[in-house]
């Protein structure tokens, strides 16, 4: 059987402000464009976004979720796009992540995976390589 075409089950995580602050306290990013509308709309920005690594991660999570060990992610790359605008709210904004596989070779799957929020994709050519037992 062959796992081309085969869609991973999608995963969908929500991003609140509380989230962004818990993030910036792991990271160490505390840049204002992640807590303030103000700094965010000084730069041109609709409202505060998430971070990038953030989205990242998240992303990676859809393909993690359906490996049998994590540690079979032996390469992965995002692009961003679109920020991820998480309002001033208690429901946040939701993200939701699908994936596909597009080729297998030599042992290795490459996955391409989109994240939308609302109706935009927020990452471009993002693609995860798995090692296929």
């Amino acid at each position: 059987m062959s796992l081309v075409g085969t869609e991973l089950p999608p995963l969908t995580v929500t991003f609140t402000r509380a989230d962004l602050v818990r993030y910036a306290g792991a990271s160490g990013d505390f840049n204002p464009i992640h807590w303030s509308d103000r700094m965010a709309a000084a730069l041109g920005l609709p409202g505060v976004i998430a971070h990038g690594m953030l989205t990242m991660a998240s992303a990676a999570r859809v393909v993690t979720d359906w490996l049998d060990d994590p540690a079979d992610l032996v390469e992965y790359g995002v692009r961003f796009t679109k920020p991820v605008v998480v309002p001033d709210d208690d429901k946040g904004v939701s993200v939701t992540f699908s994936a596909t596989v597009d080729k297998v070779a030599e042992g290795l799957a490459e996955i391409d995976i989109t994240a939308v929020a609302g109706e935009e994709k927020v990452l471009g050519r993002a693609r995860a390589v798995v090692r296929v037992r």
